[in-house]
């Protein structure tokens, strides 16, 4: 009864809410410290846009062509509207390759380790997924590993850029010569999630190479620097040949109308991305003088967080004595390491102070 590819997969587990966690660990501040999400919070622009936006139209389904947003994006990336597709967040638009490309017997080559969901969809659409090890000492992509892992059934090419969780980043000239030795019937797909963030932010985009190859793709988000997670508005800037196909798969009015609304004012407010992205870029500094002086290996990141190596590898360890001085932060996404979204400076510090305290009573 069930579809074969569906079978062994396990469902998302969500974090528990805050609050539910704080009763259950006597907490009275728990700040969560996992999930990338802005610690910066969203451009005020949104809320008042939320506020003036008029209620009765609730019974009404959203523009199903986004069409403003769409107008406001093309003309903010300098493309044309219509490349674009939009998702219910990036997730959505994955799942949405996925579908639309994906056939049983079918390959993906990824990095690894990279974000998760590019497995996910792959396995639900019965695709064999071909994972390539990171080089280990930098935890930038083998880029040459990953063309040689290309193969007549390869169909998709996943890069995570800058790369979720290293945090590392492609240099444009990198990622031109990987283009140039990638063959034209494979669809290479760079997610820029977290590409607003970096020190060179636009330079640093691919967005510049979309004249240049038919089979390039550039995904975006609004959850991560625009601080919009929980509207989930994410699109992909596709080759036109293909758009009409993706729009045959997509589902009618997937975006709803505070989405759209609330997406438009966070870009229009790029006053506040670069607040944010100064912010961040203050908050790397300290991470890497912090991991430097302490020893402890980790990426360079271009991030709003940090991947590092804990003290001895006690990655579990450490995590639960974070959580019990109040700081939620990820694990197992490489054994013995952690990912920490940046928080506020006094977040950052606090963290810190734990994890030197940490060390110092291995030794």
């Amino acid at each position: 009864m069930l579809k074969h590819t569906v079978k062994h997969l396990k469902p998302y587990t969500p974090e528990k809410p805050l609050d539910d966690l704080k009763k259950e660990l006597g907490l009275t501040n728990l700040v969560r410290m996992s999930a990338n999400e802005n610690p910066f919070g969203t451009s005020p622009e949104v809320k008042q846009a939320v506020a003036n936006w008029n209620f009765a139209q609730s019974r009404d389904y959203p523009d199903g062509n986004a069409s403003q947003l769409r107008m406001a994006v093309a003309n903010q990336l300098h493309v044309a509207s219509e490349q674009l597709v939009f998702g219910n967040g990036l997730d959505e638009v994955i799942a949405l390759i996925a579908r639309t490309f994906l056939e049983p017997g079918d390959e993906v080559v990824e990095a690894w380790p990279t974000f998760s969901e590019y497995r996910l969809h792959a396995e639900i659409e019965g695709a064999k997924v071909v994972d390539v090890p990171i080089q280990s000492e930098t935890g930038n992509f083998d880029l040459a590993a990953m063309v040689q892992a290309i193969t007549p059934r390869t169909k998709l090419v996943w890069l995570c850029n800058p790369n979720n969780p290293t945090g590392t980043l492609l240099s444009l000239t990198a990622l031109t010569r990987f283009m140039r030795q990638v063959p034209e019937n494979v669809l290479v797909l760079v997610d820029e999630a977290y590409i607003e963030f970096t020190d060179d932010y636009p330079a640093t985009s691919a967005i510049s190479l979309l004249p240049q190859f038919d089979n390039l793709v550039v995904l975006r988000t609004f959850s991560k620097i625009y601080g919009l997670a929980n509207f989930r508005v994410g699109f992909g800037i596709f080759p036109k040949q293909l758009v009409t196909y993706l729009q045959s798969v997509r589902l009618p009015y997937n975006l709803s109308a505070i989405a759209q609304l609330s997406a438009q004012a966070a870009l229009a407010d790029q006053g506040f991305v670069q607040t944010t992205r100064n912010r961040v870029q203050q908050a790397r500094r300290s991470w890497e003088t912090f991991l430097t002086d302490s020893a402890l290996p980790h990426y360079t990141s271009q991030t709003n967080f940090q991947f590092f190596q804990a003290p001895q590898n006690q990655a579990y360890a450490l995590k639960q004595e974070l959580l019990q001085h109040g700081f939620l932060v990820r694990d197992g996404l490489m054994p013995g390491w952690l990912r920490i979204t940046f928080g506020t400076a006094e977040q950052n510090q606090a963290v810190q102070q734990v994890i030197q305290a940490f060390q110092t009573n291995l030794h």
